[in-house]
């Protein structure tokens, strides 16, 4: 099992995790594997560096009513990769199993997908070092199961073929060809660009907390 994004990506490497060799496959999917591979442990890298270089000052602080605090990003991504799993890979939700709810004590218990502003401008993470651990051990789960998915895999088709009503109105709906959902589609829309996405507003509200961007 090859190293981590977790364990390999700290202050002492400048946040550049270390990826696996190339896996020798003669799948046509095997170079998008590896493209998806390095590309995740990369969006996962800047995300343990944004969030060892705040505290809950920063996470927690409302800039005024009607705008976010960062707290509302970090719980998102990490607990919709968490979810994630639980449709790619048949993975039990680490959140509810072991009692991460309870450990890092989020004001608003709720992955903030279909919630309003005024809801979750109220969110605040109580103990923040215990839901980096948490957001630690779902990088990690994310992964171990991408490492050890065979290529081929990339190309199932998700849903028996169909298009599930919950996903009309997200990102993945502008990417699939013919409302047909890979693999390959969700690990890319779900996965990489929902994380980047987010650390998007995560950079420009570090800016507002007095803190600087992660990348040039």
């Amino acid at each position: 099992m090859h190293l981590t994004s977790v364990d390999t990506a700290t202050s002492n490497t400048r946040w550049r995790p270390a990826h696996p060799p190339i896996f020798e496959s003669d799948s046509p999917y095997a170079a998008m594997k590896d493209s998806l591979e390095r590309r995740i442990r990369g969006m996962h890298a800047l995300w343990l560096e944004a969030l060892s270089t705040m505290g809950p000052e920063h996470v927690n602080h409302q800039e005024r009513p009607g705008v976010l605090p960062i707290a509302f990003s970090v719980n998102h991504q990490v607990r919709i990769e968490d979810a994630s799993l639980v449709l790619l890979a048949g993975e039990p939700l680490l959140w509810n199993t072991e009692g991460w709810n309870q450990r890092a004590q989020v004001a608003v218990d709720d992955l903030g997908r279909d919630t309003t502003v005024s809801e979750m401008e109220r969110q605040r993470i109580g103990n923040y070092e215990a839901f980096c651990d948490y957001a630690r051990r779902v990088y990690t789960r994310t992964e171990a199961w991408l490492f050890g998915l065979d290529p081929g895999r990339l190309a199932d088709v998700l849903f028996r073929g169909s298009y599930p009503e919950f996903l009309q109105n997200a990102y993945i709906h502008r990417v699939v060809r013919d409302e047909t959902v890979q693999l390959s589609d969700a690990v890319e829309c779900w996965i990489y660009q929902h994380g980047i996405r987010h650390l998007g507003e995560i950079e420009h509200a570090r800016a507002l907390v007095g803190l600087g961007g992660l990348t040039s």
